[in-house]
């Protein structure tokens, strides 16, 4: 079950929306016979791809998956069928699918088919890696990723606005390699009119992630990179009903998706109507560029799933200098640490801290 949650793995950012899945055939003295993982959307799943490796050899095996596999019609035919009509014996799942079109249905059909299924083997590895998906199909909302690079005093720009360059080349190359597996990147409307930026994956990616401006009056310059490259890359301005016609039209004439979201109490965007129209969008991974307001909103409204923070050696210093996350923010310092098993990187100096919330 491990080998097939790293086989899994390797879908991360090719699957979407759709999670990421992988499967593996051994004998009766766990010899492996084939193995396969959900390499790409619309493609076949796991375990499909299993049993082509596996062959004629797949006939008496057991699977081992770390998904429920589907009884639905989608894209492909159903897996449990695949699995029957395959003369697979025994199938271990790690755990059942929680959309609604299959939520133990395809445990019920293996059954029903005499084929035992055991459910529950490394269980929480398995929710780890499909945490994104399962969000997704519960709640409706994408998995929010927060980036941002900070000196080591704690700034994401000087006293002037001025925050290019904090981090360094090494740091970049993950950040465009985020960028690749994401369906959203946000930003909001002061970080484009400060730092201009384009917002896509260096080189290109399998993903060609949304760039999402958070501009509650339709403001962005139709001179921003990011209208001049709407040909290259999909942008979407979400604003509010009280932005200008004037504003709203140019932009869309320009090529660019506005998206009128209702507004909360002190007349910004409501950012949870935001994620839940960017779910039924059916994106998964989005992530969060800038800048530190909608940061600061995001993390008061508790809907930050996970943190990549790239810490610069450098000092920039002055009260007025721009911190991370803004907002109304804690009442007091947690007793514990909020990050979940954080990893901590060096990249050529800067340090890269990686975790769950």
């Amino acid at each position: 079950m491990r080998h097939a949650l790293a086989l899994a793995a390797d879908g991360i950012g090719r699957v979407e929306p759709n999670p990421p899945v992988g499967a593996v055939l051994v004998d009766e003295n766990l010899h492996l016979l084939g193995e396969g993982f959900h390499e790409s959307y619309g493609g076949p799943h796991a375990e499909v791809n299993a049993i082509r490796n596996a062959g004629e050899a797949a006939r008496g095996a057991t699977l081992f998956v770390t998904l429920e596999p589907c009884a639905h019609h989608g894209k492909t035919p159903p897996c449990t069928q695949a699995v029957i009509q395959t003369g697979i014996a025994r199938v271990v799942v790690a755990m059942r699918d929680p959309s609604p079109h299959t939520d133990g249905q395809g445990i019920a059909e293996l059954e029903a088919a005499g084929i035992p299924v055991e459910v529950g083997l490394l269980e929480d590895e398995a929710r780890a890696l499909t945490a994104p998906f399962v969000k997704r199909i519960t709640s409706g909302r994408p998995w929010v990723h927060l980036k941002w690079a900070m000196t080591l005093d704690g700034r994401i720009a000087s006293r002037t606005g001025h925050s290019q360059w904090i981090s360094n080349d090494a740091s970049r190359r993950v950040v465009h390699a985020l960028r690749g597996r994401m369906d959203a990147i946000l930003i909001g409307a002061n970080t484009a009119r400060l730092d201009d930026p384009l917002l896509t994956a260096r080189p290109a990616s399998l993903r060609k992630p949304v760039r999402v401006v958070v501009d509650s009056h339709a403001t962005l310059s139709l001179e921003s990179q990011l209208v001049r490259t709407v040909d290259q890359a999909p942008l979407l301005v979400a604003c509010t009903a009280t932005a200008p016609n004037e504003n709203v039209e140019r932009l869309q004439a320009a090529g660019v998706d506005v998206l009128s979201v209702p507004s909360s109490k002190d007349g910004r965007i409501d950012l949870d109507a935001l994620l839940c129209e960017l779910g039924n969008r059916e994106m998964m991974n989005i992530l969060i560029e800038g800048g530190g307001e909608l940061a600061g909103a995001l993390f008061d409204a508790d809907a930050v799933d996970e943190l990549h923070v790239f810490i610069a050696t450098k000092l920039v210093g002055g009260r007025d200098a721009v911190s991370p996350l803004g907002g109304v923010g804690l009442e007091t310092i947690p007793e514990l640490a909020q990050l979940q098993h954080p990893t901590i990187d060096i990249l050529d100096g800067d340090i890269y801290v990686h975790g769950r919330l």
